[in-house]
């Protein structure tokens, strides 16, 4: 299992060792050592969830208020997302930074997001089915979403015919989500990080 951190602080990439045969295929798309030690923390599961979409469905931005915030953990099952990580957080050094990341049935990567960053993903096959866990349940009063095509952030979702929900289509942008305090602060995030005594490295083959 390969670990890479992202240019997002609290972004990280996990390729995992595929193991093929003429039976099929196995593989460990999550091992709670591994991850603390190469993170540099445990991730609580609380929930897991599973997403299904067609072709150009864009999902996001979502994230959650923090403390106690959600943190997530997902690699896609089925057909291919890009996967769009943006830094919420006031007062980071990366605030309003975004970067994509493609997870499909092919290399099957997966992708840990801290508490604190927003999370969404424009899926790029019909079908596209994402499985994550969540480090605290789902609570709509502490949910919050910033509209996926803000010119603030100016995200590339690589479509020209995004299908958005209600709710997403309807959602402020990150300056009218600032200015009603709904943001995360960037020390209350680093704070809820609890470090092994294992410093978490760049990258990591185990």
């Amino acid at each position: 299992m390969e670990t890479v951190r992202l240019a997002i602080e609290g972004a990280w990439q996990i390729t995992p060792r595929q193991h093929a045969d003429s039976r099929g295929l196995f593989m460990e798309w999550y091992h709670c050592d591994r991850f603390a030690r190469q993170v540099g923390h445990p991730l609580r599961l609380a929930q897991a969830n599973l997403s299904v979409s067609r072709r150009d469905v864009v999902r996001g931005i979502h994230f959650a208020d923090v403390p106690p915030g959600q943190a997530k953990y997902m690699t896609c099952v089925r057909g291919a997302v890009l996967d769009v990580v943006v830094d919420l957080r006031v007062g980071s050094p990366t605030y309003r930074r975004w970067l994509s990341v493609r997870l499909d049935d092919v290399d099957r990567r997966a992708l840990y997001l801290a508490e604190g960053l927003g999370h969404g993903f424009r899926a790029l096959t019909d079908d596209a089915t994402v499985a994550y866990f969540c480090s605290e349940t789902y609570r709509p009063a502490r949910e919050h979403t910033i509209h996926p095509y803000d010119p603030e952030l100016a995200i590339d979702w690589q479509t020209e015919t995004p299908l958005l929900s209600p709710r997403d289509a309807a959602a402020p942008s990150l300056a009218e989500a600032h200015a009603g305090g709904l943001l995360p602060d960037y020390r209350a995030c680093c704070a809820r990080e609890r470090p092994f005594a294992a410093v978490a490295t760049e990258t990591t083959d185990e």
